[in-house]
């Protein structure tokens, strides 16, 4: 999914610091653009915390009324230095890119794309959709790897009891299931359904910290009330989660990592390292928009468009007239 904000903000990520034992991060309503636009409510990033783990970035929609909103309807547009991670509860999203791959994913399927040093792809519901409900997450890749050739994997997870709890792991390991999608960090992602009424105790980490986002709720975080679309983090050295429903059922997405240890910048759909390269970033994917660009400018930097596609594409908003100035997090 892309950043559609007209104003997107540019942000530095400063490595995480030492915070609360429960921080709730409450989340800020984004129109995915147009006046029928599906918005979306997003939790990362933020002032309060900008990175869980390499998590960067978590959209969370729906239930939508396709009928109403046109539903999920974003063209192409390009991603640099992340992975996308699609996550559905509701619904059905067809996704193309320029590897070549066209995929269409249903709940308790992931989908993961690694943009490497560029890539673009579109996202849109299906007509057999009626409603539309599920999470947008991103990851950043660490330096090392950050300019690692574009990819795309599909993986059907499988569910695994765990107490009352229903289990679907679709990054990483957690709780006895298992994903093979590839990443470049530790990372867990995990969707967890239990009924209501039930409490369920589950391992954690220590080394990882973590983030629980309500989809269905409200659901009581290690003693926290979480109200559905807020995140509650929890930082590193925590060894257990306890989770408790109370008259619903409750639906949450469980995501965490070994805290990413390098300073980044996004900007619009671009991971990067200082506010140069984001230009460059953009130049690129303007470049390859409008063909036409410097000798000096890659014109194909984020691969083919497919043919589907024709002129369907988003150009990248304008960048703001001031340098990246660091945003750091608020003492503990």
């Amino acid at each position: 999914m892309s950043n559609t904000e007209l104003d997107p903000q540019e942000i530095t990520c400063p490595p995480s610091s030492e915070e609360p034992d429960v921080e709730l991060l409450e989340p800020r309503l984004v129109p995915l653009g147009g006046p029928r636009a599906m918005t979306v409510r997003r939790t990362l990033p933020q002032r309060l915390r900008s990175l869980i783990g390499a998590w960067c970035f978590a959209d969370h929609y729906g239930p939508d009324d396709v009928r109403e909103s046109g539903g999920m309807a974003v063209p192409g547009h390009p991603h640099t230095g992340l992975q996308t991670v699609t996550w559905l509860f509701t619904g059905e999203v067809e996704h193309r890119d320029t590897v070549g791959s066209v995929q269409r994913i249903r709940p308790g399927e992931v989908n993961l794309m690694t943009s490497g040093r560029g890539i673009a792809h579109s996202e849109f519901s299906t007509p057999d959709t009626t409603t539309l409900q599920g999470v947008q997450l991103w990851t950043a890749l660490p330096d090392s790897d950050r300019f690692t050739g574009r990819a795309f994997e599909h993986f059907v997870t499988e569910p695994v009891q765990h107490g009352d709890a229903t289990v679907r792991t679709f990054v990483g390991e957690f709780a006895g299931g298992s994903s093979p999608v590839t990443t470049f960090t530790p990372l867990v992602g995990a969707e967890i359904t239990l009924p209501a009424g039930s409490e369920v105790r589950f391992a954690l980490d220590p080394a990882y910290e973590h983030g629980v986002l309500v989809d269905l709720g409200p659901v009581d975080v290690d003693g926290f009330h979480v109200e559905p679309a807020a995140l509650a983090y929890r930082p590193v050295g925590r060894t257990t989660l306890v989770l408790r429903t109370g008259d619903v059922d409750g639906r949450v997405v469980l995501i965490g990592g070994a805290p990413l240890e390098e300073e980044i910048v996004m900007w619009w759909n671009f991971v990067g390292r200082d506010h140069d390269e984001i230009v460059r970033f953009r130049q690129e994917w303007m470049a390859q928009v409008d063909g036409a660009g410097g000798a000096d400018v890659d014109t194909e930097a984020y691969g083919m468009f497919p043919e589907t596609w024709g002129g369907s594409v988003l150009p990248a908003p304008e960048l703001p007239h001031t340098r990246l100035k660091p945003r750091k997090q608020p003492p503990g």
